[in-house]
């Protein structure tokens, strides 16, 4: 994904930084920020970013007014208003000027994310989208779940899964995902991994097969379902669900993907390393 150039209208010096601090370890790249709408048409003049973030009020011209001058310079600009107010009335001008999303203070980092890469989607490759909105969210909630439920603080890595089969030695919990996006969540991990990871979640070494393959699984419950709500937190609108789980155990375990964007999430333990493979469906 290329930078996606972004300037920050604001009058608080505050919001400023805070959004520019979400923006920071994207590819989206603040390149100035303006403090009224005077400076804001000084600046997109000369930098032209591609998305302008717009506060409602300004000091010398509502957000609403100071989009439509920067409309009127370019008709492609991508402009987003974050305000502490939102309405149907003020949705309803806004669209009039020329704005194309509207986000509520505070925002969250999925939020903005979410919204810019929506607004720049020509720009923006699907698998983007799903990695930046959807797979880290899912990242979060299972290293927030091993810390919960191991004590283990652990840092979860992310890449791209391509491969038509996922291949498994030891358990496989799968859960459905309903809603918007749908798709699939598999949580695995190999047998002498499971093994201590239910010893360690449990607090016992006397477990029989049926209790660690048991605790495996509620603990992939837990975790998919973590990110599930946390979705549904950031994008009111998903109304994401998950299914009852189904596991399998045994060796090489072939579970086919077809037409999911794939991504694997990987947390490295003394144990063993534990992994949640999600895939979204195409076109959600």
């Amino acid at each position: 994904m290329e930078k996606v150039k972004v300037m920050i209208v604001d009058d608080s010096k505050v919001s400023r930084t805070i959004l520019s601090n979400h923006l920071s370890k994207t590819n989206f790249e603040v390149v100035a920020m303006a403090k009224d709408a005077a400076e804001a048409l000084q600046l997109y003049q000369e930098y032209n970013p591609e998305i302008v973030t717009m506060d409602m009020n300004l000091p010398d011209a509502d957000g609403i007014e100071c989009s439509k001058r920067i409309h009127a310079l370019d008709p492609d600009v991508k402009i987003v208003m974050i305000s502490a107010m939102r309405d149907a009335n003020l949705v309803a001008k806004g669209r009039e000027a020329g704005i194309g999303a509207f986000l509520q203070k505070p925002v969250s980092t999925n939020a903005i994310i979410e919204t810019l890469m929506t607004l720049c989607q020509e720009k923006v490759s699907r698998v983007a989208i799903l990695r930046e909105s959807y797979a880290k969210v899912f990242a979060h909630a299972l290293a927030h779940g091993i810390l919960d439920m191991l004590g283990i603080k652990v840092t979860p890595q992310i890449e791209n899964y391509d491969k038509k089969f996922l291949e498994v030695n030891g358990i496989a919990v799968i859960i459905g995902l309903t809603g918007s996006p749908s798709g699939r969540a598999i949580g695995y991990m190999s047998m002498d991994t499971m093994k201590s990871f239910a010893q360690t979640m449990l607090g016992t070494d006397n477990l029989t097969e049926d209790e660690i393959n048991d605790a495996v699984e509620e603990a992939t419950n837990i975790i998919v379902g973590r990110g599930v709500s946390n979705v549904n937190d950031v994008f009111k609108d998903k109304e994401m669900r998950i299914t009852p789980p189904g596991t399998i155990c045994g060796n090489g375990i072939r579970i086919a993907s077809p037409k999911l964007t794939t991504f694997k999430i990987t947390v490295a333990t003394d144990f063993g390393d534990i992994c949640v493979n999600v895939g979204f469906a195409e076109g959600d």
